[in-house]
Protein backbone atom coordinates (compact mmCIF):
# COMPACT_ATOMS: atom_id res chain seq x y z
CA UNK A 1 0.00 0.00 0.00
CA UNK A 2 1.61 3.63 -1.06
CA UNK A 3 1.47 5.85 1.95
CA UNK A 4 1.35 9.64 1.31
CA UNK A 5 2.34 13.18 2.86
CA UNK A 6 0.97 16.20 1.73
CA UNK A 7 3.56 18.81 1.22
CA UNK A 8 3.52 22.18 -0.55
CA UNK A 9 5.46 22.29 -3.99
CA UNK A 10 4.92 23.73 -7.40
CA UNK A 11 3.40 21.52 -10.36
CA UNK A 12 4.95 20.15 -13.66
CA UNK A 13 3.77 17.72 -15.77
CA UNK A 14 2.60 14.11 -14.88
CA UNK A 15 3.64 10.48 -14.93
CA UNK A 16 1.43 7.75 -14.88
CA UNK A 17 1.74 3.84 -16.45
CA UNK A 18 2.95 6.03 -18.26
CA UNK A 19 4.54 8.98 -17.14
CA UNK A 20 3.74 12.20 -19.03
CA UNK A 21 5.78 13.97 -21.17
CA UNK A 22 6.07 17.68 -22.30
CA UNK A 23 3.06 17.45 -24.24
CA UNK A 24 0.26 17.69 -22.27
CA UNK A 25 -1.53 13.96 -21.24
CA UNK A 26 0.92 11.86 -23.37
CA UNK A 27 3.04 9.56 -20.99
CA UNK A 28 5.61 6.90 -20.90
CA UNK A 29 5.76 3.15 -20.24
CA UNK A 30 6.38 3.54 -16.55
CA UNK A 31 6.11 -0.27 -15.76
CA UNK A 32 8.90 -1.33 -17.92
CA UNK A 33 11.13 1.42 -16.16
CA UNK A 34 10.94 0.78 -12.89
CA UNK A 35 11.51 -2.62 -13.64
CA UNK A 36 14.83 -1.54 -15.38
CA UNK A 37 15.38 0.37 -12.36
CA UNK A 38 14.51 -2.19 -9.87
CA UNK A 39 16.51 -4.89 -11.57
CA UNK A 40 19.56 -2.42 -10.66
CA UNK A 41 18.62 -1.59 -7.18
CA UNK A 42 17.63 1.72 -7.99
CA UNK A 43 14.37 3.69 -6.71
CA UNK A 44 11.91 5.00 -9.56
CA UNK A 45 10.83 8.40 -8.58
CA UNK A 46 8.06 10.03 -10.81
CA UNK A 47 6.40 13.76 -11.51
CA UNK A 48 3.00 12.84 -12.07
CA UNK A 49 1.91 16.11 -11.54
CA UNK A 50 -0.96 15.87 -13.62
CA UNK A 51 -2.16 12.63 -12.23
CA UNK A 52 -4.43 12.81 -9.25
CA UNK A 53 -7.23 11.33 -10.82
CA UNK A 54 -5.44 8.29 -12.23
CA UNK A 55 -6.10 6.08 -9.49
CA UNK A 56 -9.94 6.27 -9.72
CA UNK A 57 -10.79 4.81 -12.85
CA UNK A 58 -9.13 1.74 -14.82
CA UNK A 59 -9.91 3.55 -18.19
CA UNK A 60 -7.12 5.61 -17.63
CA UNK A 61 -3.47 5.68 -17.76
CA UNK A 62 -2.14 3.57 -14.93
CA UNK A 63 -1.28 4.99 -11.57
CA UNK A 64 2.57 5.43 -10.86
CA UNK A 65 2.29 3.25 -7.64
CA UNK A 66 0.50 0.93 -9.81
CA UNK A 67 3.13 0.51 -11.92
CA UNK A 68 5.81 0.34 -9.28
CA UNK A 69 7.15 3.42 -8.58
CA UNK A 70 8.60 3.97 -5.33
CA UNK A 71 7.41 7.58 -4.73
CA UNK A 72 5.09 9.96 -6.91
CA UNK A 73 4.67 13.15 -6.02
CA UNK A 74 1.22 14.34 -7.66
CA UNK A 75 0.25 18.00 -7.73
CA UNK A 76 -3.84 17.56 -6.91
CA UNK A 77 -4.57 21.24 -7.46
CA UNK A 78 -4.71 19.91 -11.39
CA UNK A 79 -6.60 17.70 -12.04
CA UNK A 80 -8.12 16.49 -8.36
CA UNK A 81 -10.19 19.08 -6.20
CA UNK A 82 -7.38 20.83 -4.39
CA UNK A 83 -6.71 24.38 -3.32
CA UNK A 84 -3.73 25.97 -5.45
CA UNK A 85 -0.55 24.60 -4.25
CA UNK A 86 -1.80 21.77 -2.54
CA UNK A 87 0.29 18.28 -3.60
CA UNK A 88 1.35 15.26 -1.86
CA UNK A 89 3.81 12.32 -2.36
CA UNK A 90 2.99 8.73 -2.36
CA UNK A 91 5.75 6.17 -1.09
CA UNK A 92 6.19 2.24 -1.37
CA UNK A 93 8.77 -0.10 -1.23
CA UNK A 94 11.88 -0.12 0.92
CA UNK A 95 13.98 1.21 -1.63
CA UNK A 96 13.83 4.79 -0.42
CA UNK A 97 14.05 5.53 3.25
CA UNK A 98 10.18 7.13 4.27
CA UNK A 99 12.22 9.20 7.07
CA UNK A 100 14.72 10.24 5.06
CA UNK A 101 12.00 11.32 2.27
CA UNK A 102 10.40 12.90 5.23
CA UNK A 103 12.99 15.04 6.94
CA UNK A 104 13.75 16.00 3.24
CA UNK A 105 10.37 16.84 2.45
CA UNK A 106 10.53 18.85 5.77
CA UNK A 107 13.36 21.20 4.64
CA UNK A 108 11.05 22.87 1.89
CA UNK A 109 8.24 22.74 3.78
CA UNK A 110 6.69 25.58 5.93
CA UNK A 111 6.46 25.33 9.46
CA UNK A 112 2.93 26.84 8.64
CA UNK A 113 0.92 25.03 6.93
CA UNK A 114 -2.57 26.21 5.80
CA UNK A 115 -4.97 24.20 7.39
CA UNK A 116 -7.16 24.67 4.69
CA UNK A 117 -5.03 22.87 1.84
CA UNK A 118 -5.16 19.68 4.13
CA UNK A 119 -8.75 20.08 4.53
CA UNK A 120 -9.10 20.51 0.54
CA UNK A 121 -6.95 17.35 0.15
CA UNK A 122 -8.46 15.03 2.96
CA UNK A 123 -11.86 16.06 1.25
CA UNK A 124 -11.11 15.64 -2.06
CA UNK A 125 -9.44 12.32 -1.23
CA UNK A 126 -12.80 10.86 0.11
CA UNK A 127 -15.27 12.07 -2.50
CA UNK A 128 -12.88 10.00 -5.06
CA UNK A 129 -12.66 7.25 -2.74
CA UNK A 130 -16.55 7.48 -2.17
CA UNK A 131 -17.71 8.42 -5.96
CA UNK A 132 -14.73 9.14 -8.15
CA UNK A 133 -15.25 6.19 -10.25
CA UNK A 134 -18.56 7.19 -11.54
CA UNK A 135 -17.31 10.90 -11.85
CA UNK A 136 -14.43 10.05 -13.89
CA UNK A 137 -16.50 7.57 -16.17
CA UNK A 138 -19.20 10.45 -16.69
CA UNK A 139 -15.81 12.97 -17.59
CA UNK A 140 -14.41 10.38 -20.24
CA UNK A 141 -17.65 9.90 -21.68
CA UNK A 142 -18.14 13.54 -22.14
CA UNK A 143 -13.97 13.43 -23.07
CA UNK A 144 -15.15 11.14 -25.88
CA UNK A 145 -18.25 13.36 -27.36
CA UNK A 146 -16.18 16.50 -26.93
CA UNK A 147 -13.51 14.84 -29.29
CA UNK A 148 -15.86 13.96 -32.08
CA UNK A 149 -17.62 17.15 -31.84
CA UNK A 150 -14.15 19.13 -32.53
CA UNK A 151 -12.94 17.15 -34.95
CA UNK A 152 -15.73 17.80 -36.98
CA UNK A 153 -14.89 21.67 -37.07
CA UNK A 154 -13.64 22.91 -40.21
CA UNK A 155 -9.74 23.52 -39.54
CA UNK A 156 -9.14 21.97 -36.12
CA UNK A 157 -8.18 18.64 -35.61
CA UNK A 158 -7.67 16.61 -32.42
CA UNK A 159 -4.52 14.75 -31.72
CA UNK A 160 -4.22 11.18 -30.88
CA UNK A 161 -2.87 8.43 -32.99
CA UNK A 162 -0.30 10.86 -33.58
CA UNK A 163 1.36 10.74 -30.02
CA UNK A 164 0.94 6.89 -29.75
CA UNK A 165 3.31 4.01 -30.66
CA UNK A 166 7.27 3.26 -31.12
CA UNK A 167 9.30 6.19 -30.43
CA UNK A 168 6.06 8.05 -29.25
CA UNK A 169 4.25 7.84 -26.14
CA UNK A 170 2.93 4.38 -24.82
CA UNK A 171 -0.41 6.06 -23.89
CA UNK A 172 -2.79 9.07 -23.18
CA UNK A 173 -4.55 10.66 -21.15
CA UNK A 174 -8.00 11.18 -23.18
CA UNK A 175 -9.21 14.30 -20.68
CA UNK A 176 -6.30 16.18 -22.13
CA UNK A 177 -7.75 17.47 -25.58
CA UNK A 178 -4.74 18.34 -27.65
CA UNK A 179 -5.59 20.47 -31.02
CA UNK A 180 -3.96 21.17 -34.07
CA UNK A 181 -4.74 24.19 -35.77
CA UNK A 182 -1.80 24.18 -38.33
CA UNK A 183 -4.05 24.65 -41.21
CA UNK A 184 -6.81 26.86 -39.17
CA UNK A 185 -3.89 30.29 -40.33
CA UNK A 186 -3.35 31.88 -37.06
CA UNK A 187 -0.68 30.22 -34.62
CA UNK A 188 -1.64 28.64 -31.45
CA UNK A 189 -1.41 31.74 -29.04
CA UNK A 190 -3.32 34.27 -31.55
CA UNK A 191 -6.08 31.28 -31.55
CA UNK A 192 -5.97 31.07 -27.85
CA UNK A 193 -6.56 34.80 -27.29
CA UNK A 194 -10.27 34.61 -29.30
CA UNK A 195 -11.99 31.86 -26.97
CA UNK A 196 -11.00 33.85 -24.14
CA UNK A 197 -11.99 37.58 -25.31
CA UNK A 198 -14.95 36.44 -27.03
CA UNK A 199 -16.38 33.63 -24.52
CA UNK A 200 -13.99 33.94 -21.17
CA UNK A 201 -12.90 30.74 -21.76
CA UNK A 202 -9.12 29.97 -20.97
CA UNK A 203 -7.74 26.77 -22.81
CA UNK A 204 -5.17 25.16 -21.15
CA UNK A 205 -1.34 25.31 -23.31
CA UNK A 206 -1.08 26.68 -26.65
CA UNK A 207 2.11 26.63 -28.73
CA UNK A 208 3.08 27.73 -32.43
CA UNK A 209 0.29 25.32 -34.10
CA UNK A 210 -1.81 23.42 -31.26
CA UNK A 211 -4.39 24.49 -28.73
CA UNK A 212 -5.50 22.53 -25.50
CA UNK A 213 -8.40 22.07 -23.86
CA UNK A 214 -8.19 20.18 -20.24
CA UNK A 215 -11.55 18.09 -19.41
CA UNK A 216 -12.35 17.43 -15.11
CA UNK A 217 -14.96 15.26 -13.45
CA UNK A 218 -16.24 18.67 -12.58
CA UNK A 219 -17.30 19.54 -16.15
CA UNK A 220 -20.90 18.76 -17.49
CA UNK A 221 -22.69 19.78 -20.82
CA UNK A 222 -23.57 23.18 -19.85
CA UNK A 223 -19.80 23.67 -19.95
CA UNK A 224 -18.48 21.37 -22.57
CA UNK A 225 -21.13 23.15 -24.91
CA UNK A 226 -19.90 26.62 -23.97
CA UNK A 227 -16.57 25.30 -24.86
CA UNK A 228 -17.60 24.01 -28.34
CA UNK A 229 -18.90 27.21 -29.30
CA UNK A 230 -15.95 29.09 -28.44
CA UNK A 231 -14.40 26.83 -30.74
CA UNK A 232 -16.89 26.69 -33.44
CA UNK A 233 -16.62 31.00 -33.25
CA UNK A 234 -12.72 30.75 -33.67
CA UNK A 235 -13.14 28.51 -37.08
CA UNK A 236 -15.77 31.14 -38.01
CA UNK A 237 -13.28 34.23 -37.51
CA UNK A 238 -10.06 32.65 -38.19
CA UNK A 239 -9.72 34.64 -41.47
CA UNK A 240 -9.81 37.65 -39.84
CA UNK A 241 -7.27 37.14 -37.37
CA UNK A 242 -4.01 38.66 -38.56
CA UNK A 243 -0.39 36.99 -36.95
CA UNK A 244 1.42 40.15 -36.90
CA UNK A 245 3.81 38.38 -34.45
CA UNK A 246 5.17 36.10 -37.08
CA UNK A 247 6.12 32.19 -36.87
CA UNK A 248 8.33 30.63 -33.99
CA UNK A 249 12.16 29.74 -34.88
CA UNK A 250 11.46 25.86 -34.10
CA UNK A 251 15.00 24.38 -33.82
CA UNK A 252 15.22 20.58 -35.19
CA UNK A 253 15.78 18.15 -32.08
CA UNK A 254 19.53 17.87 -32.26
CA UNK A 255 19.73 21.75 -32.20
CA UNK A 256 18.52 21.82 -28.66
CA UNK A 257 21.23 19.75 -27.47
CA UNK A 258 23.50 22.27 -25.94
CA UNK A 259 27.18 22.13 -24.96
CA UNK A 260 27.63 21.98 -20.73
CA UNK A 261 30.83 24.20 -20.39
CA UNK A 262 30.40 25.15 -16.48
CA UNK A 263 28.64 23.23 -14.08
CA UNK A 264 25.07 24.52 -13.40
CA UNK A 265 26.04 26.09 -9.88
CA UNK A 266 28.93 27.54 -11.16
CA UNK A 267 27.70 29.23 -13.54
CA UNK A 268 24.58 30.35 -11.26
CA UNK A 269 26.70 31.69 -8.81
CA UNK A 270 29.45 33.56 -11.17
CA UNK A 271 30.02 37.18 -11.92
CA UNK A 272 27.78 37.66 -14.96
CA UNK A 273 26.26 40.46 -17.52
CA UNK A 274 23.30 41.24 -18.64
CA UNK A 275 23.81 41.64 -22.21
CA UNK A 276 21.58 42.06 -25.71
CA UNK A 277 20.50 38.71 -26.99
CA UNK A 278 22.00 39.08 -29.78
CA UNK A 279 25.57 39.58 -28.11
CA UNK A 280 24.58 36.54 -25.98
CA UNK A 281 25.13 33.74 -28.64
CA UNK A 282 28.54 32.34 -28.09
CA UNK A 283 28.51 32.85 -24.47
CA UNK A 284 28.38 30.81 -21.09
CA UNK A 285 24.00 30.99 -19.73
CA UNK A 286 24.30 32.33 -16.33
CA UNK A 287 19.99 31.44 -16.09
CA UNK A 288 17.87 28.69 -17.17
CA UNK A 289 15.40 29.64 -20.13
CA UNK A 290 12.23 28.26 -20.34
CA UNK A 291 10.02 28.40 -23.15
CA UNK A 292 6.21 27.17 -22.30
CA UNK A 293 4.69 25.31 -22.92
CA UNK A 294 6.70 22.63 -23.17
CA UNK A 295 7.56 23.92 -19.64
CA UNK A 296 10.99 22.06 -20.03
CA UNK A 297 14.09 24.55 -20.05
CA UNK A 298 15.69 25.08 -23.31
CA UNK A 299 18.84 26.99 -21.54
CA UNK A 300 20.23 25.89 -18.44
CA UNK A 301 23.23 27.55 -16.93
CA UNK A 302 26.42 26.36 -18.26
CA UNK A 303 25.78 25.46 -21.28
CA UNK A 304 26.66 27.78 -24.48
CA UNK A 305 23.98 29.86 -26.18
CA UNK A 306 23.69 29.10 -30.02
CA UNK A 307 21.92 31.27 -32.85
CA UNK A 308 19.10 28.14 -33.39
CA UNK A 309 18.20 28.42 -29.69
CA UNK A 310 18.55 32.37 -29.45
CA UNK A 311 15.86 32.57 -32.35
CA UNK A 312 13.64 30.16 -31.05
CA UNK A 313 13.47 31.66 -27.89
CA UNK A 314 12.82 35.18 -29.86
CA UNK A 315 10.51 34.32 -31.81
CA UNK A 316 8.68 32.55 -29.94
CA UNK A 317 8.24 35.44 -27.40
CA UNK A 318 7.17 37.52 -30.17
CA UNK A 319 4.32 35.23 -31.48
CA UNK A 320 3.32 34.90 -27.92
CA UNK A 321 5.23 31.86 -26.18
CA UNK A 322 6.02 32.80 -22.41
CA UNK A 323 9.59 32.43 -20.35
CA UNK A 324 8.79 32.97 -16.99
CA UNK A 325 12.30 32.19 -15.55
CA UNK A 326 14.16 34.48 -17.28
CA UNK A 327 16.02 37.41 -15.55
CA UNK A 328 14.23 39.15 -18.67
CA UNK A 329 11.22 37.47 -19.77
CA UNK A 330 10.85 39.07 -22.95
CA UNK A 331 14.50 37.60 -23.50
CA UNK A 332 15.22 41.01 -25.09
CA UNK A 333 18.88 40.37 -23.35
CA UNK A 334 20.24 37.29 -21.62
CA UNK A 335 22.40 36.77 -17.93
CA UNK A 336 25.54 35.32 -19.03
CA UNK A 337 28.82 34.43 -17.57
CA UNK A 338 31.51 37.56 -17.91
CA UNK A 339 34.31 35.70 -18.02
CA UNK A 340 35.75 32.61 -20.11
CA UNK A 341 36.49 29.30 -18.86
CA UNK A 342 40.10 29.17 -18.10
CA UNK A 343 41.54 26.59 -20.29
Amino acid sequence: MARSQPYAALGAVSGNRSACSAQPGTCADLAAIAEVCHRRGRPLIVDEAWGAHLPFHPDLPTWAMDAGADVCVTSVHKMGGGLEQSSVFHHQGDLVDPDVLASRADLLGTTSPNVLIYAALDGWRAHMVADGHRLLDAALRRARSVRTSIEEIDGLHVDHAEFLGPQRAYDLDPLQVIIDINTLGPNGYTAADWPREHHRINLHVSDHRRISAQLTYADDDHTTEKLLQGLRDLAAHADSMADERGSVQVPAPHELRLEQVLLPRDAFFARTDQVPVRDAVGRISAEMLTPYPPGIPAVLPGERLTAPVVDYLTSGVRAGLVVPDAVDPKVGSIRVVDEELDE
